[in-house]
């Protein structure tokens, strides 16, 4: 043990007070870095991505209304197709780990060469449940799961996909696999499956203002018994969120040469919560 000399008491009082406003100095960083952390919090429903689904729900009671528009132009096969989507989507958060949504109306406008029927159609209605099962702030790796049931005029479609995401500072980073099978025709004898991935990152530059990236792979199976080829998209997205509203816009290019899928895609969600 060392004990204090009539020289060095100076210099122990010198330190013991510098000691002593340490903790003021490690709150303020606390805070400060605690505060950085929650700026990159953004409430569930304003979504970073609009292809890639995140692992958040929505809180018990909160209510949003989202219009998608997704367009879809120029195929290898037909330069004049072009094919714009609508869906009209209320979520609604039954718990704060349960969210449902009520697609009340897809439907769609097609033209083009290779369209066997131009104008407008409606293409279903559809209810999905969203189940948060882990944190993406809190946890190691948050993660949910995805269900979608889909019936239209000849159509039936079932949806299933498992979502991860993960949150570090000011940076999201989420990846989503999805199989699809679908039914159609005047017997539901037209049967179709679909496989996806789609992965997501983003970078919040200021608390309004969202910058990253989306990927999609997709893969049909016709009849569940060929497969056609891999198709791959890759784009930029930007989001921008103002108090109880929010819009994301993301365009996507096909990276791979498969003549029968568009060579462009671009889709804007916007969210308006009440």
């Amino acid at each position: 043990m060392v004990f204090p000399t009539p020289g060095r008491t100076g210099r122990i009082d010198a330190q013991f007070t510098a000691f002593a406003r340490r903790p003021t100095a490690y709150a303020r960083l606390a805070l400060a870095l605690a505060s950085l952390i929650l700026a990159g919090r953004t409430d569930a429903g304003e979504r970073k991505f609009t292809y890639v689904y995140e692992a958040t729900t929505m809180a018990a009671g909160e209510f949003e209304y989202e219009q998608w528009v997704t367009w879809k132009t120029d195929k290898g096969t037909d330069s004049s197709f072009d094919r714009i989507d609508f869906r009209h989507e209320i979520e609604f958060g039954l718990t704060d780990h349960l969210q449902v949504a009520l697609y009340f109306a897809d439907w769609r406008y097609q033209d083009g060469r290779s369209v066997s029927d131009d104008g407008a159609e409606y293409r279903g209605t559809a209810v999905e449940l969203i189940y948060n099962l882990s944190d993406p702030w809190e946890d190691f790796l948050g993660s949910a799961l995805y269900g979608e049931v889909k019936l239209g005029d000849e159509l039936f479609e079932l949806e299933g996909k498992l979502i991860l995401q993960k949150n570090v500072n000011l940076w999201t980073a989420a990846y989503n696999a999805t199989i699809e099978a679908e039914w159609e025709g005047a017997d539901y004898t037209d049967d179709n499956g679909k496989f996806q991935q789609t992965l997501g990152i983003s970078y919040q530059l200021r608390p309004q203002l969202l910058v990253g990236a989306e990927l999609l792979h997709e893969i049909k199976f016709p009849d569940w018994s060929t497969r056609d080829e891999d198709v791959l998209y890759l784009g930029p997205n930007l989001s921008y969120r103002h108090q109880d509203w929010w819009v994301t816009v993301t365009p996507l290019l096909q990276v791979t040469d498969v003549a029968s899928e568009p060579d462009f895609q671009l889709r804007l969600i916007f969210g308006f919560d009440f």
